[in-house]
């Protein structure tokens, strides 16, 4: 696959790692006991940690912790058992301590590797450096007021992991896989819930170009990309705009940027802080984290089936393809819905329901499967209508419109409208010598256009409403007009 961006002087190579911020699935913050829901009034979720009081000594979230670990066995990552909380020192409104509590030389998990699947079909592993525990910042308002910024506190203090991946990305593509499948990971154990809209889940995206086998490039980062349809638009921009000033003579400033989705562009915030511009050191008022390897199995022990495995076993289990089973599965709840669908019903048959018509429909309505209107356990059953004959699959549509608006099931639907198949042969042979004495043209034309006999199957079909058993009629036409059978 040729990932290579086409300058004036000839071809590029984009690098790209992503730091990661996921904010922990947890009753309460990090190191207090603060509520984390979202969407409350400004600052009703504030301790005096999160404040920043003096004298107020941070408490470490057990199961905070947990979700940590959690997440890096997820990943493949080594677990530390030993690790450290440190202060990274900055100064913004937002930060009322003048220091966010993070970790720095010794995080809770090492390195990792996940895996993604692209959309030409092949896979790639992606390493990650890191995953470590930290707060989050409050938030800085700007628009509630013409002459004066306003701080929320109600998201300082709240658990987040930041997962630090390799520069191992090489297209905006590759990034946007990673992103998912990191979120996909994550939802499947639980630790976020990946609502970007909301914040749970924001990406640092670091770029740089370089000449094919060159060194690497000036990076620069475009901070808190809440979108997956943004990783990859801010990727191009800044791509292009740095070969851009590269080819005209000029270097990369190494700065941290933002994204403007509404221009599509990105602009410069600051320079680029390198660590020792936040004069990071061990905060006083924490321990060292430290627990054992009978701690890790335990956790270890309560993992779900994550999205790979599950791919797996639907292709063994199924018999899905490769290609439908990465669709099913690259959402925790469409897969879910999948398996609850398929307790008493075809799973191919299922699975294609799912992939064409029931992901066409809530594209439209612009719904998730979480919201769909269609119950999963009505969904197969509507499957097994097909299956066992009892209505065509163009009936199937009909009754599938109207579980849609009504939300009834598709037995109920089918009685309380008389939908049920015509498997009558007499009854349809009756309709079918009907059309043929009806219409003498068609059937002298025949011997020169046999591929008209689809003209009768759907005069046969209209004439029952769609319900004529498919097969019937083809035998029957088969037999009387091209002497088949």
């Amino acid at each position: 696959m040729n990932n290579l961006i086409e300058g004036k002087t000839g071809d590029w190579e984009l690098v790209i790692g992503i730091e990661v911020h996921a904010q922990i699935i947890s009753n309460s913050k990090l190191f207090s006991g603060s509520s984390t829901s979202f969407g409350s009034d400004h600052n009703t979720q504030v301790s005096f940690i999160d404040a920043g009081m003096p004298g107020m000594l941070p408490v470490i979230n057990s199961v905070c912790v947990e979700q940590a670990i959690k997440t890096g066995l997820g990943l493949n990552a080594k677990i530390n058992n030993f690790s450290i909380f440190d202060r990274k020192n900055y100064f913004y409104p937002d930060l009322p301590q003048g220091y966010q509590i993070s970790q720095f030389e010794q995080p809770i998990v090492g390195n990792g590797m996940i895996t993604i699947d692209l959309d030409n079909g092949e896979s790639k592993n992606i390493g990650i450096e890191r995953l470590h525990l930290e707060q989050d910042a409050g938030k800085s308002l700007h628009d509630q007021h013409p002459s004066y910024s306003f701080v929320d506190l109600n998201r300082s203090g709240v658990a987040l992991m930041e997962i630090v991946s390799m520069p191992d990305m090489r297209s905006p593509e590759e990034a946007q896989a990673y992103v998912k499948k990191l979120r996909n990971i994550m939802k499947y154990l639980q630790t976020c819930d990946g609502n970007m809209e909301e914040g749970s889940l924001r990406a640092d995206i670091n770029v740089s170009v370089r000449k094919p086998g060159d060194d690497l490039g000036t990076r620069c980062e475009i901070k808190n990309v809440n979108s997956i349809k943004f990783i990859g638009q801010a990727i191009v921009y800044e791509a292009k705009r740095q070969i851009d000033i590269i080819e005209k003579g000029s270097l990369v400033e190494q700065q941290t940027r933002l994204f403007d989705p509404k221009k599509g562009q990105t602009r410069s915030m600051r320079s680029k802080e390198e660590s020792h511009d936040y004069r990071y050191f061990p905060d006083p008022d924490l321990l060292p984290l430290t627990f054992t390897d009978d701690f890790v199995k335990e956790i270890e022990k309560t993992l779900p089936e994550l999205p790979d495995v599950r791919r797996k076993r639907f292709i063994e289990e199924y018999g899905l393809s490769s290609y439908d089973s990465n669709i099913l599965v690259s959402e925790k709840e469409t897969a879910d819905y999948f398996e609850e669908a398929i307790k008493n019903s075809n799973p191919k048959l299922v699975c294609n329901w799912i992939i064409g018509e029931l992901f066409s429909v809530l594209n439209k309505m612009n719904k998730s499967i979480e919201n769909c209107p269609i119950r999963a356990k009505d969904l197969g059953e509507l499957i097994n209508l097909i299956d066992n004959e009892t209505i065509t699959g163009r009936i199937a549509k009909d009754v599938f419109e109207i579980m849609l608006d009504t939300g009834n099931d598709p037995i109920s639907i089918v009685e309380s409208n008389n939908m049920k198949q015509v498997n009558n042969s007499s009854e349809i042979e009756a309709i079918i010598d009907k059309i043929i004495e009806n219409n003498p043209d068609q059937v002298n034309a025949l011997s020169e256009k046999p591929n008209l006999i689809g003209w009768f199957v759907g005069q046969t079909m209209k004439e029952t409403g769609g319900k004529a058993n498919p097969k019937t009629v083809n035998e029957i036409l088969n037999k009387k007009l091209l002497n088949k059978g």
